[in-house]
């Protein structure tokens, strides 16, 4: 592990003098601003035949990535290794610890890129960067002090986990984690106060000029809406990431031991992806509510302009990923011996699935030819066409999120035998809910068709609360109707090599997913810095054609897919010389 030491050096270096650097170069830009934002006359997209925007792109993306990643697996292997003091199971600890081990190199690639995304933004965009300094001045300086105190909280909680590992101790090693998660969380909300006030700015002028308080410009209207949304997508990303790493190693061990612990391994870092992944639609909404109050020309652009059909990549990427996880949850069910009582649900789930996923990729007006629309009779087709607007689709995402729960309940079930007396009541009520809750969700959806369309949005309410409760209700009911129940052994590792592969579909998938995302929101600004203070007179001033941005994307996701591999090879590395050097002793 001398390369990942190396690498955190170099990383500690940037994180603590790099900003500093950085605000001392952005300074030189902003003594050029007097009150308002000039025209961008100092920026340089092209240098030597480079494409400063693509740099730029590239670069803040696998930050982002990279970024992500490392903020959610810290949140999950504190929560890890509470489990395992509360249970007093040890693979919780070890498992935590293997969370974090992973997490060191990443962080050190993190900073390496978050300080390349800092000289090009300087490079590319000085003009910019001198108006936003200008902003957040004060906010730019506590976010540099806070990432220098992230890294060592970061180190000291990995490198002191054997030397605190037992008794008391145990909870200072904890708390240690608690404030790295803290740091780590405030570093993401600030960042998103920076990329939300472009989008939506707050405490300045029309013209630009700043009025009021740097907190006034972090709680924009977009602000809180992007912090959950970010929040609930990088624990879905960080669970999805482990997961390929623990399909990583299953794949690669022939111990039956070590496969079972990586089995297990993958199993949570699924539930932990798909746990952030259920209510991130939701949360998507209220973000997109939030820009159509804010801006309706934006909302337009994003649902109904240029922007709409990618809409449509993003389910059918959602759509992959449902049917990963749920094709792995299926799989699942060959380690415990009553699984098979279970399995032949499997087929109606299944169904209801795939018919959502085809819901909701049905688009609602067809990009066609003259002759296309003259023998079909419009851009919408009589049969399909109602499928493209939002109550179907509602209706088929809540669908498919209470079906993808009910396939973690049914291992759930399947690994424990209750032994109360109310146990057959206690699971006519689960499915009593199921029902109920399904029926109201489909007659919100068909509510949807025959009311105003002022209510159709409000429609979706019901629909929400529907899936919520399906979800609360049976996990409080299975608590209390599995309790002291007779457990079934789970044969962990006995588990086939293509149930892997979902679990590498997820991490591909969720990475394409929050490139085309990143890409639709910075587009929503269309030739706008700032949006409506600060404009782009570069060259590049323009929303990337789709294909154009596709090629970008998934670009930036190989190169990351490349960068994770690599860390989970120098991770194995690591453990075969620590298992030959034991050999030899």
């Amino acid at each position: 592990m001398k390369l990942s030491r190396l690498l955190a050096l170099f990383a500690a270096f940037v994180l603590l003098f790099a900003p500093e650097l950085a605000l001392a170069a952005a300074d030189q830009a902003a003594a050029v601003l007097e009150g308002a934002p000039k025209p961008s006359r100092l920026d340089y997209p092209m240098i030597g035949g480079v494409s400063g925007r693509t740099v730029v792109w590239s670069a803040a993306q696998m930050h982002l990535f990279l970024a992500a990643f490392v903020l959610a697996v810290p949140l999950f292997a504190i929560a890890t290794e509470f489990m395992s003091v509360v249970t007093g199971d040890d693979r919780y600890d070890s498992m935590a610890r293997e969370f974090m081990k992973i997490t060191m190199a990443a962080y050190s690639l993190t900073a390496l890129v978050g300080g390349g995304l800092l000289l090009s933004l300087l490079v590319f965009y000085p003009h910019l960067m001198g108006y936003m300094v200008k902003v957040f001045r004060g906010q730019m300086l506590i976010y540099a002090m806070l990432f220098g105190l992230e890294s060592i909280t970061l180190y000291v909680y990995f490198y002191s986990w054997d030397a605190l590992r037992r008794g008391n101790r145990k909870w200072y090693h904890m708390s240690i984690g608690l404030l790295l998660n803290t740091v780590g969380l405030t570093l993401m909300f600030i960042a998103n106060a920076w990329v939300s006030f472009m989008m939506s700015p707050a405490g300045v002028d029309p013209t630009g000029a700043v009025t009021g308080t740097v907190w006034e410009a972090t709680r924009n209207p977009l602000w809180n809406p992007l912090n959950l949304h970010r929040f609930l997508a990088n624990i879905a990303y960080g669970g999805a990431i482990v997961g390929g790493y623990a399909a990583y190693m299953f794949l690669a061990e022939k111990d039956p031991e070590k496969k079972a612990h990586y089995d297990w391994m993958g199993y949570t870092s699924n539930f932990i992806a798909i746990l952030g992944f259920i209510p991130l639609p939701f949360a998507g909404y209220w973000l997109m509510a939030e820009i159509y109050a804010y801006s309706q020309q934006m909302g337009i652009t994003a649902m109904g302009g240029i922007l709409a059909w990618l809409f449509i990549i993003q389910a059918v990427l959602i759509g992959t990923i449902m049917l990963a996880a749920n094709y792995y949850l299926w799989s699942g069910l060959m380690r415990t011996d009553r699984g098979a009582e279970y399995a032949k649900y499997v087929k109606y789930i299944a169904v209801v699935v795939v018919g959502g996923f085809l819901v909701w990729l049905t688009p609602h007006t067809l990009i066609l030819t003259a002759n296309e629309i003259q023998n079909l009779g419009g851009t919408h087709h009589k049969i399909l066409g109602p499928l493209g607007i939002m109550p179907a689709k509602n209706t088929a995402v809540n669908l498919m999120l209470v079906m993808t729960f009910l396939s973690f309940q049914l291992f759930y079930r399947s690994s424990r035998i209750p032994t109360v007396s109310w146990a057959k009541s206690g699971n006519m009520i689960v499915v009593a809910l199921y029902v109920v809750g399904i029926t109201n969700i489909v007659s919100a959806g068909i509510y949807g068709y025959i009311t105003p369309t002022v209510y159709k949005v409000g429609a979706s309410v019901p629909q929400v609360v529907s899936t919520l409760t399906i979800i609360i209700g049976s996990v409080l009911i299975d608590v209390f109707r599995l309790r002291g129940s007779k457990p079934e052994k789970v044969y962990w590792g006995r588990m086939t090599n293509r149930s892997q592969y979902a679990l590498f579909v997820l991490p591909v998938a969720f990475t394409w997913l929050m490139g085309l995302m990143g890409y639709i929101r910075s587009s929503l600004r269309t030739n706008w810095h700032v949006y409506t203070i600060m404009k782009d007179n570069s060259p590049e001033n323009y929303i990337p054609t789709l294909g154009d941005a596709g090629n970008v994307i998934t670009a930036i996701t190989l190169g990351f897919m490349a960068i994770m591999v690599f860390v989970f090879w120098l991770s194995r590395l690591g453990q075969t010389k620590q298992k030959g050097t034991e050999d030899a002793a």
